[in-house]
């Protein structure tokens, strides 16, 4: 009897596993459709120099450059906007095995990841991704080279910029996440700030042109987001420790 409980128990997890799937995917497939209505606009809003506003000319080497620039366009628009669909749905998918205060807890990180996906994104396009490009345009420039940029080449640049850095910006989130189920604390994160500054460098250096300038500009605001994680830390430890004596003297 309890063999074949746990087996439709299995059958009940993947059929819920199979609808979540099923509906992020629909949502995803009709975002997607939209999106190509929105492509050509969001395409020239992007080909513009930030720093200059001049429009950028880009070649086609490959008669797919411009249906595979088009189709990553409209991909990361449907991924962009049914990201807190899909958060939503990996969170209903696991909260029934959580408590309630979990699950309250849980679900107040869907705003937030989206918020930080979206500041990481304008950080990335509007700072990091000109200074690149900047950095690159003077390199060519002084050796005497000829700028013919090729779209997918470009976007391949763009996204190449922008995604790692709007993932980095998801900082926060981890280690709050982390702090919620006890692996961190801000006692163990202020022990790690050197190693943590450390590795923040050598990621501004890795995502920016080779100078000092666009490397420093983009540290700053990783250790900002680290010190402000270190505090959103803090401020969950104090209440599990709260909670921590409440229930022991409850039980005393």
């Amino acid at each position: 009897m309890a063999q074949g409980q746990e087996q439709l128990s299995v059958i009940d997890h993947l059929s819920e596993l199979r609808r979540r799937l099923f509906f992020t995917l629909l949502v995803f497939t009709v975002v997607l459709v939209a999106a190509f209505f929105v492509v050509k606009p969001i395409y020239h809003y992007l080909t513009v120099n930030v720093i200059s506003g001049v429009q950028i000319e880009l070649n086609a080497f490959s008669f797919w450059d411009g249906v595979g620039v088009y189709m990553k366009i409209a991909m990361m628009v449907a991924l962009g906007i049914t990201l807190p669909f899909t958060l939503f749905q990996i969170w209903a998918f696991v909260s029934p095995g959580l408590k309630p205060k979990e699950r309250k807890a849980t679900l107040r990180y869907i705003p937030f990841v989206f918020i930080c996906f979206l500041l990481g994104v304008a950080f990335g396009y509007f700072v990091v991704f000109p200074l690149a490009m900047t950095f690159t345009g003077s390199l060519n420039k002084e050796l005497g080279l000829i700028e013919t940029y090729g779209m997918a080449d470009y976007f391949k640049f763009l996204i190449n910029i922008v995604l790692p850095i709007s993932l980095l910006f998801e900082l926060p989130v981890v280690i709050l996440f982390l702090t919620h189920i006890r692996i961190l604390n801000p006692l163990k994160l202020r022990k790690m700030r050197r190693v943590a500054y450390f590795a923040l460098v050598v990621i501004s250096v890795m995502i920016t042109p080779a100078d000092f300038f666009s490397a420093f500009l983009v540290l700053v605001p990783l250790i900002v987001l680290y010190e402000f994680s270190v505090l959103l830390s803090s401020r969950v430890h104090r209440r599990q420790l709260a909670a921590d004596a409440e229930r022991k003297e409850k039980y005393k």
